[in-house]
């Protein structure tokens, strides 16, 4: 086995009891049949067979297998097994390999791509927030010993390679993550960018695709966008009219190549970059559904960590009743004094989260490429709205002689409450799958949301 990692991740250690927040809480966590039994022979006539026997309780849905228990909670939401330190009593006295594969593996998130596996970073962990976020070297992709990738048997296969969809995808993927890296264009530019390309491949490179079919029913070579061809034709497949199947197949390779290429044009980017420059929208509907989404967060969330900091968020924006298009007014007031104070700074906390984003979330998840980058430009916007409402960043905007340490504390604590009680919610989810739409409504809507970044 070959593993990479983002150099951030490859950096991570546990800073346990040192950390401000734990990940043993808030969470419901399984536990497979396979670590339960061991769990029990380990604990087998200790002081804690007791504990495990009545804090270790069978999957209410009936679940087997990977999911075959489930870890009680304290009343405040915490693991019943967390002891005073904040770490975990299980670990400590029997070691990591009794542990779930969930509290092993986290913030590490395991994805398979081919025979690669690749270890991402959730923000949802301060520290690992706090890497990815402050090194200017945090994404760059490097190997990592094999021992850094624990558990790699519960890695993702995300792209099998045996459909068209996934036989692309990391041509795809690695197109993304150069466009998003072309710091010379402004990074709301970019992002339209993505969408753009997303909606220009949305036609013929999506889950399910027949485009890229040979006469055989299996797909024929693809080209990369380093040697394919271009095609003559760059309208719907149909209008090429080909005469086989495979004659279709490889137009299709040729076509998505084509559009790779386009988007990597320096002039494409400072044509799609004068344009979103020059659209005007109102940003009443950003922040409304910035407002909206933390909000239905709050009546589900019990941390008084999250609840605290959107209570001072909510307030910073003028309370509960204020008008979006008033919140906005203080938004974008903020977004262009902290520009001029700390813009690179803040571009680059958002670049990596973007980047990470992309790693950490395979788009053949998605239903299609454009909802994959519509739902990291909605996370984009949901943390933007909370760190301009920081108290801290307030503070800082008013007084701005402030140390950048202070900017960074506040852009660790946004990202990471975020990433941890908002962007995996299926509440969330949900909404952002709804807001979407779909094809060219959904571009219409991120329009919306690249504008309020």
């Amino acid at each position: 086995m070959t593993a990479s990692a983002p150099r951030y991740m490859a950096r991570f250690r546990c800073i346990a009891e040192a950390c401000e927040d734990t990940c043993c809480a808030g969470l419901t966590v399984p536990i497979s049949e396979s670590r339960w039994s061991l769990l029990r022979q380990k604990v087998a006539g200790t002081p804690d067979e007791a504990r495990v026997a009545a804090l270790i309780n069978p999957n209410p849905d009936g679940a087997s297998g990977q999911q075959a228990g489930i870890l009680g909670k304290r009343a405040d939401g915490h693991c019943a097994f967390l002891d005073e330190a904040k770490l975990c009593s299980l670990q400590r006295r029997y070691g990591e390999a009794v542990l779930p594969d969930g509290c092993s593996v986290f913030p590490r998130v395991l994805t398979r791509w081919g025979a690669q596996v690749e270890m991402a970073g959730s923000l949802a962990c301060p520290e690992t927030a706090r890497l990815c976020l402050l090194a200017e070297d945090a994404l760059v992709r490097e190997p990592v010993p094999e021992e850094q990738a624990l558990r790699p048997q519960v890695a993702r296969q995300v792209a099998a390679g045996d459909d068209a969809w996934t036989a692309h995808a990391d041509t795809v993927r690695e197109a993304m993550l150069r466009l998003l890296n072309r710091r010379e264009i402004p990074f709301a530019a970019r992002l339209y960018a993505l969408g753009r390309m997303a909606l220009d491949l949305g036609d013929f490179y999506f889950p399910g695709t027949t485009a890229f079919a040979s006469s055989a029913g299996e797909e024929s070579r693809h080209p990369s966008a380093s040697d394919a061809s271009e095609p003559e034709v760059r309208g719907p497949m149909t209008d090429s009219a080909p005469d086989s199947s495979e004659t279709r197949a490889e137009a299709a390779g040729a076509r998505l190549a084509h559009v790779l290429r386009e988007y990597e044009s320096t002039d494409t980017l400072a044509s799609l970059s004068a344009q979103l420059e020059a659209l005007e929208l109102p940003g009443g509907p950003w922040a409304g559904i910035c407002g909206a989404v933390l909000r239905s967060r709050e009546a589900a969330v019990s941390s008084p960590r999250f609840l605290s900091l959107m209570s001072d968020v909510r307030a910073s924006y003028g309370g509960a009743d204020t008008h979006p298009d008033q919140a906005w007014e203080l938004h974008a007031a903020r977004r262009s004094a902290l520009e001029s104070l700390h813009g690179e700074r803040v571009h680059q906390y958002f670049l990596h989260h973007a980047l990470n984003h992309v790693l950490r979330h395979p788009f053949t998840e998605a239903e299609s490429l454009l909802n994959a980058v519509f739902l990291l430009v909605l996370r984009a916007s949901v943390v933007r709205w909370v760190l301009l409402g920081h108290p801290a960043v307030v503070a800082l905007l008013e007084a701005p002689g402030t140390p950048e340490a202070a900017l960074d504390a506040a852009a660790v604590e946004a990202f990471q409450v975020v990433a941890k009680h908002v962007e995996q919610a299926p509440s969330f989810l949900d909404f952002a799958k709804g807001l979407a739409g779909e094809g060219p409504e959904t571009f219409a809507r991120l329009l919306i949301l690249v504008k309020g970044l």
